[in-house]
């Protein structure tokens, strides 16, 4: 049995093997004690028998006016976990908090733009490509910033395309 829950301290030193995976971004410790203090809401843990962790989301709201959103910061399931509906559970709990607590108008992620799998996932969780941005990973690899409007956002707005790709430089950060 899968239980969902709110990501707490002790996970830290427990899920180390759900980062493994080479399209899964990591970052260090003090940057996700960051999210764990700031939008606790927005970090979950999928947690199997024996305590063993499957995957965990990690996410924010930031923005301001109808930019209000959001944010996907990472979501991952250890590979051995996969295809059990694991990632949908955690989006779309993520996008609850989202719309019926913080009344954003969307939520946006990205995803490295060679991770076919993950980008297919997100449209069927009717995420659609609002723009490309170069170079966004590392310098290197595009990004896609992808998104999903919410019930605030009747005329659905914000996940109308860009027409052109952007730069890192030309992103809003809160």
């Amino acid at each position: 049995m899968t239980t969902i829950r709110r990501f707490c301290c002790d996970d830290l030193l427990r899920f180390a093997s759900v980062n493994l995976d080479h399209l899964t971004e990591t970052f260090n410790m003090s940057f996700y004690m960051t999210y764990l203090a700031r939008w606790p809401d927005y970090f979950h843990v999928a947690e199997g028998p024996g305590n063993r962790i499957m995957g965990y989301i990690m996410g924010k709201v930031e923005g301001q006016g109808e930019s209000w959103h959001g944010h996907v910061t990472a979501v991952t399931v250890a590979p051995e976990y996969r295809r059990q509906q694991l990632a949908k559970k955690l989006m779309n709990l993520l996008e609850d908090i989202s719309d019926k607590i913080d009344k954003a108008y969307f939520v946006d992620l990205f995803v490295r733009a060679s991770n076919t799998p993950a980008i297919k996932m997100y449209e069927k969780l009717g995420y659609v490509i609002y723009r490309r941005v170069l170079r966004y990973y590392s310098g290197e690899e595009d990004g896609l910033d992808m998104r999903k409007a919410l019930s605030r956002d009747v005329e659905k707005k914000s996940i109308i395309p860009l027409k052109r790709p952007v730069t890192p430089d030309e992103l809003e950060y809160d």
